[in-house]
């Protein structure tokens, strides 16, 4: 069966693209190569070089005609959106749409779209379920939520079958060290080289921790169970900084030099989303506790047999 990928040379779309693989998928990469990376591809999944706001994308699609389009192409840089919301909103919004209406147009049977926790801004909750109010305070929040609802009157319209999945923080191998989503890789590199971690306030900050190989497979079980609506790719488990430190330190076997400056203006203290729904409609329970995941990506970015 063939499916197609945006931004399969990626981080998260590179673990999703060698899942669909391992599964027997023929596997096609849509990817502007923009921030991914050749290397990131298996050599059996086919790229195709190309913008997801250009009309090439829409020719690729349509000369594919994949069963499914798993959409994780995006503008991820909360900063960087910040920076140049315009941008933001082309790729995130724009660029979805215009993958929508290939897929229209290519008659896919499913269309599975990457989203985030972002869009609940710093609302509070011990745990955040799909339905709890959404209200972005980053311009990556907001172009995401309002790629959602694109979707959704998109999918009213045209029925085409559409999922939507907001991941938790999703960390592991070949993620980019870069912002508070990528905290676990930005870590790593640190310790690769020997630098000391930076922990903003006392640590006590928790998020839930999705390991990378756990969101590819939601992703496949959202595409085999048929399902439609808006689903969470998390833990249901809190984490602090702390006790990832103390994990990271576990499997380095050397006290790692910490260093805690002022706590963040504005910044989330606890986020954490309820995988009920996830567990209940796609068959999917998250595999990997935070522990092992901490290690596989230890031995993988620091390279240690």
């Amino acid at each position: 069966m063939r499916v197609l990928v945006t931004g399969g040379a990626g981080f998260i779309g590179s673990h999703l693209t060698e899942e669909l693989l391992h599964k027997n998928y023929d596997v096609h990469v849509l990817d502007s190569m923009v921030s991914g990376r050749k290397e990131n591809i298996p050599s059996l999944a086919v790229l195709h070089e190309a913008d997801i706001c250009s009309k090439e994308a829409k020719e690729i699609i349509q000369a594919i005609r994949p069963e499914a389009v798993f959409h994780l192409a995006a503008q991820a840089d909360v900063t960087k959106s910040i920076q140049s919301p315009s941008y933001d909103a082309d790729v995130n919004v724009t660029g979805t749409l215009n993958i929508l209406e290939a897929c229209l147009e290519a008659k896919v049977k499913q269309f599975i779209f990457a989203s985030t926790s972002a869009v609940y801004g710093s609302f509070q909750k011990e745990l955040i379920k799909e339905t709890d109010p959404a209200d972005p305070i980053s311009y990556y929040g907001l172009s995401k939520l309002t790629a959602e609802r694109y979707i959704r009157l998109f999918s009213g319209l045209h029925g085409l079958p559409c999922t939507i999945l907001r991941y938790g923080n999703v960390y592991g191998p070949r993620q980019k060290p870069k912002g508070e989503g990528g905290v676990v890789a930005v870590f790593l590199e640190n310790i690769q080289k020997g630098l000391p971690l930076r922990v903003h306030g006392d640590g006590e900050q928790s998020r839930d921790f999705i390991y990378v190989k756990d969101v590819a497979k939601a992703n496949i079980a959202a595409f085999e169970n048929k399902q439609q609506g808006t689903y969470h790719v998390s833990t249901g488990k809190r984490t602090s900084i702390n006790q990832l430190l103390k994990l990271m330190e576990e499997v380095h076997r050397t006290p790692l030099s910490i260093i805690h400056t002022d706590a963040r203006l504005g910044d989330i203290k606890h986020s954490c989303l309820s995988n009920e729904e996830a567990r209940q409609h796609l068959k999917w329970t998250p595999e990997s506790t935070v522990a092992a995941g901490i290690h596989e990506t230890y031995q993988y970015e620091c390279r240690i047999d």
